[in-house]
């Protein structure tokens, strides 16, 4: 394959200014990596959509392909951990924010990066879940080394319509979990928030509870929030007695005016969710758990869109400005044969 040529989006910035646009590249162009894929299918996230705009502050050096996730089949193999013909995906590491990422038809993955596809998932399916969907996973399974279970109360999920919010809401209704979803949109997405799995819709936890008190009256046994800010600490405040909060976003900002009340008179648990540095060893466990014991009713209702590359642009400002419900689902190479 060495004069193998194929599309890829690229973003560059020069002295002519920022453009992004899908251009040929050749083998030579792609850093180093042990494993060479096949790109069946990526997703749009907000960190993609930062990479795809002149201040997003994610590319460091160009021209760069974004995309921080893929799923595929191995083309060439220096690892014996990866075989030519084999299903595998990537999410996380550096892919898409310091390696070319996801959004070309070939990529070159280091193999510690990569995760073969569990049986129980299709490549459609794997990108469906994608970053988003791993730390909705991750954040359940820490929920769980924490305690939590079905039996003892509902479970709070913030910014729900997003990615994060959709798959866990998911995830925790296949668990036999009573889920209650918090979002700004309570009114245009609440019937897609109860097909996905919610038993009850609310507004913004800050439009419903106020943050006079340090403790409140105690509302969910846990909490999946995707959001951080001040609305964090409502939510602490009204968590039951050692119950938890995974914590992986801050769209409501950095900063958490709460007190040392929750933790030490409650014992509730503030744990916080990176997918990014995953541990590799621990990523075909829980991926196998997505298609197992996490699998949602339905992988397609997640989808948004489905578009190529050619359309990631407008992809990018449709996720930084919160214009999507679900994934929109990058289809790299059209194959009537994949899955």
């Amino acid at each position: 394959m060495s004069n193998a040529s194929f599309n890829a989006l690229v973003v560059n910035k020069d002295e002519e200014g920022f453009s992004t646009a899908v251009k040929p590249l050749a083998l030579y162009d792609l850093p180093q990596g042990e494993v060479l894929v096949q790109v069946a299918y990526s997703g749009v996230n907000y960190k993609d959509g930062l990479a795809g705009t002149p201040n997003g502050k994610i590319v460091r050096q160009y021209p760069f392909v974004p995309g921080i996730d893929l799923a595929g089949t191995v083309l060439e193999s220096n690892d014996s951990r990866f075989y030519k013909g084999q299903k595998v995906l990537a999410t996380g590491f550096g892919l898409g924010v310091t390696h070319y990422g996801g959004f070309s038809e070939i990529a070159r993955v280091p193999a510690d990066w990569l995760t073969p596809l569990p049986a129980s998932l299709s490549l459609k399916e794997a990108m469906i879940v994608g970053t988003a969907g791993l730390t909705a996973a991750i954040s359940i399974e820490q929920l769980e080394e924490q305690g939590a279970a079905p039996e003892k109360g509902e479970v709070l999920v913030t910014g729900a319509t997003g990615g994060v919010g959709s798959h866990a809401i998911a995830m925790l209704a296949a668990k036999g979990y009573s889920v209650i979803a918090s979002t700004g949109r309570h009114e245009s997405a609440a019937d897609y928030l109860k097909q996905v799995g919610a038993s009850q819709v609310i507004p913004r936890i800050s439009e419903v509870y106020d943050n006079s008190k340090p403790l409140q009256s105690t509302s969910w046994q846990a909490a999946i929030d995707s959001v951080g800010g001040p609305p964090l600490a409502i939510i602490l405040s009204k968590i039951s007695y050692g119950g938890s909060v995974a914590l992986s976003g801050l769209t409501g900002g950095v900063e958490i005016p709460t007190t040392v009340m929750p933790f030490i008179l409650r014992g509730v648990k503030l744990v916080g969710i990176d997918s990014v540095s995953y541990p590799a060893e621990k990523r075909l466990p829980l991926w196998e758990r997505i298609g197992g014991d996490l699998r949602p009713a339905c992988f397609d209702m997640f989808v948004d869109r489905q578009i190529e590359l050619e359309q990631l642009p407008e992809a990018f400002e449709d996720i930084l400005h919160a214009r999507t419900v679900g994934r929109i689902l990058v289809s790299i190479r059209p194959d009537k044969n994949r899955n």
